[in-house]
């Protein structure tokens, strides 16, 4: 059975989130600074009347922050009964995968492991899908 991919692009690197988790794709707003919060978390958006934590995943993965452009940003997904924006360079595509086209991804034991458990490996491209819920953990 073929999975959507909603892929996008963050430090050069694509990315992946499977289409039924995105709620919406917006242009960057500032956000609202929480204090003692993580640094990779940016603060929060109100996405009508739903208080959204927006997470620099440039950040998240130790390659420092994202430097915004007009091409940046937040893919809000959902991941249960939560509401978390992504901040992503720019969104690349919507992709059809196959079951075939996934592997694992190796564990390399580096910042970020957590974050990518499976590859979709496609000809000469590889995206890596984003485990949602490891986005906010530290």
């Amino acid at each position: 059975m073929p999975e959507r991919l909603v892929t996008f692009q963050s430090d050069s690197r694509a990315f992946g989130i499977d289409v039924s988790a995105v709620r919406e794709i917006r242009g960057w707003q500032q956000t609202t600074p929480l204090p003692n919060s993580a640094e990779h978390v940016l603060g929060v958006i109100n996405l009508r009347g739903s208080i959204v934590p927006v997470v620099d995943l440039r950040r998240r993965l130790g390659l420092g922050p994202t430097e915004l452009s007009r091409s940046s940003v937040v893919i809000v997904t959902d991941i249960g009964d939560r509401l978390i924006g992504v901040l992503a360079d720019a969104v690349s595509d919507i992709v059809d995968i196959q079951e075939t086209d996934l592997q694992a991804a190796p564990a390399i034991q580096g910042n970020g492991d957590e974050l990518v458990k499976t590859l979709a490996v496609k000809g000469p491209s590889v995206v890596a899908l984003l485990e949602l819920p490891a986005i906010l953990n530290s």
